[in-house]
């Protein structure tokens, strides 16, 4: 089998087991993955965080985000450019300046769109439907967050996930991005330390 298609395997049935989570496994299990971030260094020393606004199944986000937009921390979240397949990314000052945008995910309204440069960015958290013990990740497919990410930053990349989405190996390709650590409701995995 290719790595496409393992890829594509190995996502259809990790999403079929995330997708059986109730709405409330999903808000206490997140919580559990919001405390843990909130006492990790690199978050408390992060004035600028590059938040996903969660949607579906995915490890909730909302509550991390309304919460630091209060705080003095910087939020940045993407905003999604259908004609290039690219994200843009935007500081967020308040919850109630997103709506409904591509693929139903919350994104800054046009008129509130403050575009923030990518190198501004001291933390990513990023999404992911599957995660293996190295830091590779399986997205939705389309490879928004490996374009993002494919420039060298010295900053951290955090991949956040149900324990049940975490694999031993998943197939890789040239243009993945790795992330640093992956923090779960069970646990945090140093990638670093398992390459």
């Amino acid at each position: 089998m290719d790595p496409l298609q393992e890829k594509e395997k190995i996502r259809f049935n990790i999403k079929k087991i995330r997708n059986t989570l109730t709405e409330r496994e999903i808000k206490n299990r997140s919580n559990k993955i919001k405390n843990t971030i909130y006492n990790m260094t690199e978050f408390k020393i992060a004035s600028t965080i590059l938040f996903y606004v969660s949607y579906g199944s995915e490890v909730y986000t909302h509550d991390m985000i309304k919460e630091c937009i209060l705080s003095e921390k910087k939020v940045v979240v993407p905003k999604t450019i259908l004609e290039n397949e690219k994200l843009t990314l935007s500081e967020l000052l308040d919850w109630n300046h997103l709506e409904l945008g591509a693929y139903n995910i919350l994104e800054p309204k046009d008129e509130y769109l403050k575009e923030i440069q990518i190198n501004s960015i001291d933390l990513f958290l990023i999404p992911g439907v599957v995660f293996d013990l190295s830091g590779n990740r399986i997205g939705h497919s389309k490879g928004y967050y490996d374009k993002l990410l494919k420039k060298e930053h010295s900053v951290s990349y955090f991949g956040l996930a149900f324990e049940d989405q975490i694999v031993d190996k998943i197939p890789i390709e040239s243009h993945d991005v790795m992330m640093d650590k992956i923090v779960t409701d069970k646990r945090v995995i140093d990638c670093k330390k398992t390459r």
